[in-house]
């Protein structure tokens, strides 16, 4: 650049005072270059720093130094005026809504004063206005950088990125720079950055950046400017950086923008209508700014309307384009960066049916092994495609979902996908049997869930691990069940449900089995073994008892199955059928049908020799006498079962279980009858077959202890009891918790137990009924003991006892 007065000045007094370049550079501490750049013109404005570290080592007087502060102001103004530069912001975004917490953190960002340029990263997914943010963050910081602020495009998803030489000089250029001031080599560019920006207060904007190799040269060192750079890529290699990852706004947030963007059609528009909108849009800021332009440009549009459109999930993504822009189109971006392997990980996970998905999936689907599926998925991660879900699962956006199916449609057969999406459902369906045997009595003597070197459940699998599978996996293996009653697989759905019903039993809670026993009933009625309808008829019966309260229809088909054992002569199957009907009466509150069906499921069960049944209908009958008020008996029933338990050959594990339960159940029923001695001393036996099965069960006990401790004097060992109930209960999946569980009654609930509970304070006993159900519903437990602990503290027990039934 010629005719820089501020650099002819420069050199005028620096050879006045008879020194070469280097002699001021080692006088005033400014680098060599950056004195040549300044006398050339290649470097215009030095900061005030930088211009006192130079007069005062050349011995400037106050004239002198006023004239050259004059010269730095003029270049300065004259930097800032006239026909705009490559490198100046770009138009911003008027009704840009919502990003406050990110904007605040930008510029506290700007403002951290580390001496080292402050960097930050925006990343995330296509579509989340990275490039809107970084901007409207420059334009709210601009008074922190008065030497100016630049933005440079790096074009990271072009199909050739722009290399860090070009963009080097691009950045020098507009920081005024001459072309041929401008060194040849990388490095050396690299370095004149870092000396003009240690100089300046200057913003520098580096949008849509590739990777870390591109961006690493382009960032300063020391200096009072900062940088922001855009990607889609966390860039993970960068350190020392500010990270702040986007995520879609909120539904607040999506509504002002489709109203700022709609204007008329959104004012005209009901709530619902909206909702639906900015649902279907994801959230996305690309999405609702396209939704709204289409509604601001056809006046004959309602919201409503553009909510139908965007129903139909195939064409989504085709109404959510307007002119050169698209939805489809920013992540086609994306997608094109992928390696050919990440490409067809990315639209088979597509086949997902649930909204989250782990590693094994991906194996699965891309048939290998565990270990590069994880790679794959890294790749998808890295590039926004996919986005974390806790420490091991993964989840689509909604719109990217839409995407990677479309891409699925067009680039894979017909036959190709028939026989992924047939892969992935049977990989789900053998490991829900896997996990679901993992409850059966023999479960130990099963082994593994299979030879699959996919297993989606490792080979020593406890049941709390296949609990959580099922749990985690629910809305992937249930439409895969759904799928193999659709094509007619009855026998493969039968064989699920008859696997599934062990867990069953211990999650009935939630509202899925009515389904899974619905199917597996109809496919098992379509099969010519009659004993699997008798089964299968069973479990839907208890399903729609335990789960929907649905009681008379449970006895129905409890009775229906027990009709068709009949027929069949088959005595072990009407054991099993008449127990279920017995448990529908008794959940129903019909004592007198409850107990005779009991009696009799008890008669068929001995005559059949099914041992492992005869202990189980005695151990309900037992169970269905204390809840109908009669402990007494009940006692006896316990005993019974405990008689039988020695005297029969029943599966150990079963045994156990039924032990514990029984003497559990032994300990509270003496209590209630105030026969406290024999109570403690049936608790000491069952707390250590009760640790064996979880926190829930050893909990009861101690529940169980604290009041018999407390009923005797020890106050203390009362109190030990009872903490440690609370502390079990609470922190034990609460099952319905609070939410999903019905108010228990203060009289009788329908449910598998009601326990008499007492609370007391120093002998003083006020008896009260709180329905829970054994095996799921533990608030209520938690509330007893709590009342039970208050009580022992001095506090209202009647009050403590009435807040645990609310």
């Amino acid at each position: 650049m010629t005719g820089c007065a501020f650099g002819e000045r420069l050199r005028e007094i620096r050879q006045s005072a008879g020194m070469t370049i280097e002699e001021l550079s080692a006088a005033s501490g400014v680098s060599g270059r950056a004195i040549s750049d300044m006398e050339r013109g290649h470097s215009r404005a030095p900061q005030e720093r930088t211009l006192a570290a130079l007069t005062g080592a050349l011995g400037v007087a106050d004239p002198d130094r006023a004239g050259l502060v004059a010269l730095v102001r003029a270049e300065r103004a004259g930097s800032r005026v006239g026909r705009p530069r490559t490198g100046e912001l770009p138009r911003g975004i008027g009704d840009f809504v919502g990003r406050e917490r990110e904007l605040r953190e930008l510029r506290g960002h700007a403002a951290s004063g580390s001496g080292r340029t402050p960097v930050a990263l925006v990343h995330g997914q296509p579509g989340l206005g990275k490039t809107a943010l970084a901007i409207r963050a420059a334009e709210q910081m601009r008074d922190l950088f008065p030497d100016g602020q630049v933005y440079l495009d790096l074009r990271g998803t072009d199909p050739e990125p722009m290399g860090a030489g070009e963009a080097l000089r691009r950045l020098l250029r507009a920081l005024g720079v001459e072309s041929r001031g401008i060194a040849e080599d990388e490095q050396e560019r690299a370095g004149q950055l870092r000396a003009i920006t240690r100089e300046r207060r200057c913003l520098l904007v580096l949008d849509n950046a590739a990777d870390e190799r591109q961006v690493r040269p382009l960032l300063p060192g020391a200096g009072a400017g900062m940088v922001v750079v855009t990607s889609r890529r966390l860039l993970g290699g960068l350190d020392g950086v500010l990270r702040i990852g986007l995520t879609p706004l909120t539904p607040d947030e999506s509504a002002q923008l489709l109203r700022a963007v709609a204007g008329r059609a959104f004012d005209q528009a009901p709530g619902y209508e909206l909702g639906a909108v900015t649902r279907l849009c994801g959230h996305l800021p690309l999405a609702l700014r396209i939704a709204g332009t289409r509604l601001a440009s056809r006046p004959g549009w309602t919201m409503g309307h553009l909510a139908g459109r965007l129903t139909d999930a195939d064409r989504r993504l085709a109404n959510l384009q307007v002119g050169d822009l698209g939805v489809a189109a920013a992540f086609a971006l994306s997608y094109a960066q992928l390696s050919g392997p990440a490409k067809v990980l990315f639209r088979r996970l597509a086949h997902v049916p649930g909204a989250d998905f782990a590693a094994a999936h991906a194996a699965v689907l891309a048939e290998v092994d565990a270990a590069q599926a994880e790679d794959r998925l890294d790749e998808l991660t890295e590039l926004g495609l996919l986005q974390h879900e806790g420490c091991e699962r993964y989840r689509f956006h909604d719109l990217i979902r839409l995407y990677a199916a479309d891409r699925l449609r067009c680039e894979e057969s017909a036959q190709a996908r028939a026989r992924t999406g047939q892969r992935l459902g049977d990989w789900l369906l053998d490991t829900a049997v896997a996990a679901g045997l993992r409850f059966a009595p023999d479960a130990g003597a099963r082994g593994g869930p299979g030879p699959d070197d996919r297993p989606g459940l490792p080979a020593s699998a406890s049941p709390e691990q296949a609990r959580a599978w099922l749990r985690a996996e629910a809305d992937n293996w249930l439409p895969a069940l759904r799928s193999a009653a659709a094509d007619g697989r009855h026998q493969r759905v039968a064989d699920v449900g008859e696997a599934l019903h062990w867990h069953a039993e211990r999650s009935a809670h939630t509202g899925r089995w009515p389904e899974v026993f619905g199917l597996s009933r109809a496919a098992a009625a379509r099969l010519p073994d009659r004993r699997q309808e008798i089964t299968h008829l069973a479990y839907y019966g208890w399903a729609v008892s335990v789960c929907q309260r649905r009681h008379a229809y449970g006895v129905d088909l409890a009775m229906e199955a027990y009709r068709l054992a009949e027929d069949l002569g088959d005595t072990r199957e009407q054991a099993a059928a008449m127990h279920h009907a017995a448990h529908a009466w008794r959940l129903g509150a019909d004592a007198c049908r409850a107990v005779a069906a009991y009696r009799l499921a008890l008669d068929l069960a001995g005559t059949a020799g099914d041992h492992d049944g005869y202990v189980q209908v005695r151990m309900g009958l037992a169970q269905a006498l204390v809840e109908f008020g009669r402990p007494a008996e009940a006692i006896e029933e316990f005993r019974g079962v405990l008689r039988e338990l020695d005297a029969r050959a029943v599966d150990p594990a079963a045994a156990r279980m039924a032990a514990m339960t029984a003497r559990a159940a032994l300990a509270r029923c003496l209590g209630d009858v105030r026969r406290w001695p024999q109570s403690l001393a049936e608790a000491v036996r069952a707390l250590p077959l009760a640790g064996e099965h979880g926190p829930h069960f050893a909990g009861r006990v101690h529940l169980t202890l604290g009041r018999s401790h407390s009923a005797l004097g020890a106050t203390e060992q009362a109190r030990a009891h009872l903490t440690r109930a609370i502390k079990l209960l609470g922190g034990h999946d609460s099952g319905p918790g609070a939410a999903g569980s019905r108010a228990p009654s203060c009289t009788r609930a329908l449910c598998e137990v009601e326990i008499p509970v007492w609370a007391w304070h120093r002998g003083i006993a006020q008896h009260a009924h709180v329905g829970v159900h054994c095996a799921e519903h533990r608030t209520t437990s938690i509330g007893v003991a709590q009342a039970a602990l208050a009580a022992l503290d001095g506090r209202d027990h009647v009050t403590a006892v009435q807040g645990a039934c609310v």
